[in-house]
């Protein structure tokens, strides 16, 4: 098996899971006692949550990169980033390493498209929600990206850096969730992205009626079968 670099700490609640996912996924694929190869820079969260709220994504950029090139030294032959929002920084991250990158999106749409589904709700940060990094992602999928309202955009963000990150798990956040998911499948979507790695945290595919796409699970798995293979899809 291949070592796989985790770039964690944002929240570090969320890079737990994704640890245990992947052992979980490699026990799952191997059995006896096996477990992943993995190595993890995690960075200051508190830092990271700064510079979001002054948009400087130059300094975002620096320090991605800084933690790939951390991993990259210590010997990781795939990194993966353990956060949605952070994906903005991927671009400058593939540039500046030779590691192979997989990126949460290009993860997810591949798993969407194997289920056949063409219209997808997306949860996330605003960041995510209203940039184009990952709806130009999923374009290459031929994914359709439905959009909360701005409200409800602005709600959920609120829940996701007020609650989530915090490890603060509300019902009544999870009704307001369960609304808005509604809501977008009212507008047609056949399923719904959960593109923070946070919002697993709170939803579960027995909450809604559409299919639920756990961005977490699927890029933590999607990485394990990589690592597995003689090459690098990515």
């Amino acid at each position: 098996m291949k070592t796989i670099g985790l770039i964690g700490g944002m929240s570090w609640e969320s890079s737990a899971l994704y640890y245990e996912l992947i052992n979980k996924h490699t026990k799952k694929l191997l059995g006896g006692f096996h477990s992943a190869k993995c190595i993890l820079a995690s960075v200051d969260f508190a830092e990271i949550e700064n510079l979001q709220r002054k948009d400087d994504w130059d300094e975002l950029n620096t320090l991605m990169v800084k933690s790939a090139k951390q991993l990259e030294n210590a010997g990781a032959d795939l990194i993966i980033l353990c956060t949605n929002t952070m994906h903005l920084c991927s671009e400058e991250m593939i540039k500046n390493t030779s590691v192979p990158f997989l990126h949460i999106a290009s993860a997810t749409g591949k798993n969407i498209k194997s289920r056949g589904l063409k219209k997808l709700a997306l949860l996330g940060t605003k960041f995510t929600m209203e940039r184009d990094f990952y709806r130009n992602t999923l374009k290459e999928f031929d994914i359709e990206i439905l959009l909360p309202n701005q409200n409800d955009r602005e709600l959920i963000h609120q829940v996701i850096y007020k609650e989530l990150v915090l490890g603060n798990i509300k019902d009544s956040s999870r009704e307001e969730f369960k609304r808005i998911i509604k809501a977008l499948e009212s507008r047609g979507a056949e399923g719904v992205i959960l593109g923070c790695t946070e919002i697993p945290l709170l939803i579960k595919q027995d909450d809604v009626d559409i299919a639920v796409f756990d961005t977490t699970k699927i890029h933590a798995e999607s990485a394990v079968e990589i690592a597995l293979q003689n090459e690098y899809i990515v």
